[in-house]
């Protein structure tokens, strides 16, 4: 992972902690949370406020995550807003503590130039054993506080404030303007400067979960739906309409169709379809080269275009596919009839705008996976996990192509290829659910069998 890191691919943008007083704050808000300290004099935090370098120390990558159920975090700045977020078990996670982070941001800034702010995101399950747990998750819930409590010691000195106001002999109650000036104290003058961090609730009908070996729930569109990312079997009985796994490739593009959740890239608004389709078929170029054992040379465009040449008819089927939409693009060539069986089908289609536009692309990137932008941009997690079993040759193209390519102006890679960013007009309402349909190859803007 040294090419990543070196390239600021992984563990970039982390905050530093090392001044003593930082360092002390975190120590108070550890201990509060977990019961455990750290030694460390300096050290890297992200938006949870995570360390790996704790998580190191403490041989627990889950110590601010027990059972990867209801996250805790430790706010030293409110800086960590744009910072990644580690070891994500669900996928809402960043959104929820960057809202979080965001709504309340001048309550926080006054806060944490006092004190560390410790939190955590709240649901009803506090253990997956089973499966069927995760349909459970309807909401979640953040709730925070100093590690001195100074939100519940102002909530608290604001309703003795407005009871020595309403009783007439207020005044004369030495025991209550003794609590008044202690709390005071603590809290400042909370009729002038009001300190409030009000719980914050967000529903999570569609998340990913890396539980159970990864798995998609979807109860909040008009067909639902979990996709496992192992067999389905292995997710027993769960209480929703249809239950499919990566396998079921017809099935799951019938039910992104149903459900209006993709688009083709090369009818999106606002597109560079060609552009988008060439780096796909040179990412897929690269893994079957590299799958060969075949030289990649300095792997620019020029190079890979030799090693089609090489591969000739062992070219991959997503390359071919791609190609012949290309023409279509590009030289008017005919419209390439391409069902959901061909495996170039999920390479030609991304997320549609809305609310769950980045959930659908991180699933796509699942059915699609020789495409590593989409992979790095949209699941890490997958990602990193994938980087791991590459050769040192796919490894070094890829940390030089998303360092060079990606980097440089990562939102503006981000809307070529995904659109802008939705709207919170945008979100989703719940419909009434439907019941599964038969599978069948689908064709949608492709033409072919419907």
């Amino acid at each position: 992972m040294k090419r990543l890191i070196q390239r600021g691919l992984m563990f970039g943008n982390l905050i530093e902690v090392s001044s003593p007083a930082l360092v002390e704050r975190y120590n108070r808000a550890l201990k509060h949370l977990t019961g455990k300290v750290t030694k460390l004099d300096d050290f890297h935090i992200d938006l949870s406020g995570y360390s790996p370098e704790i998580g190191d120390e403490l041989g627990d990558d889950l110590y601010l995550n027990p059972n990867g159920a209801n996250r805790q975090f430790i706010l030293l700045t409110t800086a960590q807003k744009d910072a990644p977020l580690l070891n994500i078990k669900f996928s809402t996670s960043r959104g929820i503590l960057t809202q979080f982070i965001e709504k309340n941001e001048a309550q926080l800034f006054a806060l944490t130039a006092r004190d560390a702010v410790a939190g955590e995101l709240q649901n009803s399950v506090y253990a997956f054993d089973t499966p069927a747990k995760l349909f459970d998750i309807r909401q979640v819930t953040v709730e925070a506080d100093t590690i001195g409590g100074h939100v519940a010691d102002a909530a608290k000195l604001a309703k003795l404030i407005e009871r020595f106001r309403q009783e007439p002999d207020g005044w004369r109650d030495d025991v209550l303007v003794a609590e008044m000036i202690g709390l005071a104290k603590k809290t400042g003058d909370v009729t002038r400067v009001p300190i409030s961090l009000p719980a914050m609730t967000f529903q999570q009908a569609n998340f990913w979960t890396s539980h159970f070996g990864g798995v998609y729930v979807f109860q909040g569109v008009r067909s639902p739906a979990a996709i496992s990312t192992l067999d389905l079997k292995s997710l027993g009985e769960v209480p929703i309409a249809q239950v499919m796994d990566l396998g079921a490739r017809n099935q799951i593009a019938d039910w992104l169709e149903r459900n209006g959740l993709v688009e083709p890239i090369v009818r999106a608004r606002g597109a560079d379809a060609a552009a988008t389709l060439r780096q796909k078929m040179d990412f897929i170029l690269v893994d079957a080269a590299d799958r060969l054992g075949l030289e990649l040379g300095d792997a620019r465009r020029t190079e890979l275009r030799k090693v089609a040449y090489k591969l000739g008819s062992a070219l991959p089927e997503e390359f071919l596919g791609l190609a012949a939409l290309l023409r279509w693009v590009e030289a008017g060539g005919p419209w390439p009839k391409i069902t959901s069986e061909h495996p170039a089908y999920f390479y030609m289609l991304r997320g549609k705008t809305g609310a769950d536009r980045d959930l659908v692309n991180m699933l796509l990137t699942e059915l699609a996976p020789m495409d590593v932008r989409q992979m790095f941009i949209s699941h890490k997690e997958l990602f990193y996990a994938q980087y791991a079993g590459w050769s040192d040759r796919k490894k070094t193209y890829v940390a030089d192509f998303l360092a060079r390519e990606y980097q440089v102006d990562r939102e503006g890679a981000r809307t070529a290829l995904f659109g802008p960013e939705p709207g919170m007009d945008e979100l989703h309402r719940p419909q009434m659910a439907e019941g599964p349909k038969p599978a069948r190859p689908v064709a949608g803007p492709w033409g072919g069998r419907r």
